[in-house]
């Protein structure tokens, strides 16, 4: 579709409605590939069951994707950035691309209250996500919550040299609403991965927001397989995967624009799931195993067992914390916390990281440690 924008006529793109006509061609190998992905996934969903206690992890799980997905945004803060900055300490950190990482675990546990309040995955819940995505810092004069009123495009500095422009403003609604109903099994049902796999595309090609599309796209994948109870906890992120195959990964959804090739998308995509949720299951059995090391090398304390284990517990939660923090989560006396992270040191489960005599800050190293791959920074 030609438009007129910026005193200059461009090319708009306006993709067909879901599901892709013609259909995707399962070949035996991509129709493996989607087996497979739903066996990592029901691998990985077990997973949140054996685990000793979910919300712990859960919770580390979402900073770790939130640092991710900002990053691919080109962000700079670490997933250390991101625990200091909720204790109110982010030295060195730039505040905006913390405060950014800090908005998007809120927007992915705003979406995930919605859903569990009974609203359906729809324009209204990804509206309020991307409201609360950009609430703060960067993009919060971007028009949070709101589709977009003007044109915008990708790469290049004017629609006219961009490397995609996105539908027209005006079609931006109908776009969306088409895909709303696809979300919704109209006009046909479509199996959930597949869902989420064209979703995510027809999401991205849209681009309906003026800031925050590529966060609240990969988002939705998450948001969309917890509704539709493939997973019961938020536990896969394929921002990682779609970070370290970055120029495969656009160029793929080119593909699908240019060209209708479905098939090469859904085959990395699944590829992407079946990394992604065995490296998940990996990453939870090792913290599994520490956690457990952990608590019999705290249980030789005998008498002073029980404060330290409950100190460890809340550093599985927040495994960087001051003093004072755990004092406030544990309800121990300020002696009794100090005392059992000296404990906790000369066991060596944490490290205190400030030589100080106030505010001092420990981490437990070596949860940060395996939490912490594939988020490495390069350096500042």
């Amino acid at each position: 579709m030609t438009i007129s924008t910026v005193g200059e006529r461009a090319r708009a793109f306006v993709p067909a409605p879901l599901p892709p006509a013609p259909p995707v061609d399962w070949t035996p190998e991509l129709r493996n590939k989607f087996d497979q992905a739903l066996l990592a996934l029901g691998r990985l969903d077990s997973v949140s069951v054996l685990l000793p206690d979910t919300s712990l992890f859960i919770y580390m799980y979402v900073r770790k994707e939130a640092v991710l997905s900002s990053m691919i945004e080109g962000t700079q803060s670490s997933l250390s950035d991101l625990l200091l900055f909720e204790l109110d300490e982010a030295p060195g950190a730039p505040l905006d691309d913390v405060r950014e990482v800090s908005n998007y675990v809120a927007a992915l546990n705003h979406g995930l209250q919605l859903l569990k309040d009974g609203l359906p995955l729809s324009l209204r819940l990804i509206r309020e996500v991307h409201g609360t995505l950009l609430a703060r810092g960067r993009g919060s004069t971007l028009t949070p919550g709101a589709f977009r009123r003007s044109q915008n495009w990708i790469g290049g500095t004017r629609p006219g040299n961009a490397a995609f422009v996105p539908p027209p403003a005006e079609a931006v609604l109908e776009c969306m609403s088409q895909l709303e109903r696809f979300l919704n099994d109209q006009p046909e049902p479509t199996p959930v991965l597949l869902k989420a796999a064209l979703a995510h595309v027809q999401f991205e090609t849209i681009h309906p927001f003026l800031d925050g599309n590529g966060r609240v796209g990969r988002l939705l994948i998450t948001l969309l397989l917890c509704e539709q109870q493939v997973l019961r906890e938020p536990m896969l992120y394929l921002s990682l995967y779609f970070k370290t195959h970055r120029r495969y990964y656009y160029e793929l959804l080119n593909k699908v624009r240019e060209t209708g090739d479905w098939e090469a998308w859904l085959d990395f995509f699944a590829e992407a799931v079946i990394v992604t949720a065995t490296q998940a299951v990996e990453t939870a059995q090792q913290l599994v195993a520490l956690s457990k090391q952990d608590r019999d090398r705290i249980n030789t304390l005998g008498r002073a067992a029980s404060s330290a284990l409950q100190i460890h517990r809340a550093l599985m939660e927040h495994p960087l914390a001051t003093s004072n923090s755990l004092v406030e989560k544990t309800g121990l006396t300020p002696a009794t916390v100090n005392k059992s992270l000296a404990n906790l040191e000369r066991l060596g489960v944490v490290r205190e990281l400030t030589a100080q005599k106030r505010n001092r800050l420990f981490s437990y190293h070596e949860y940060v440690d395996i939490m912490n791959r594939g988020t490495e920074l390069p350096e500042r």
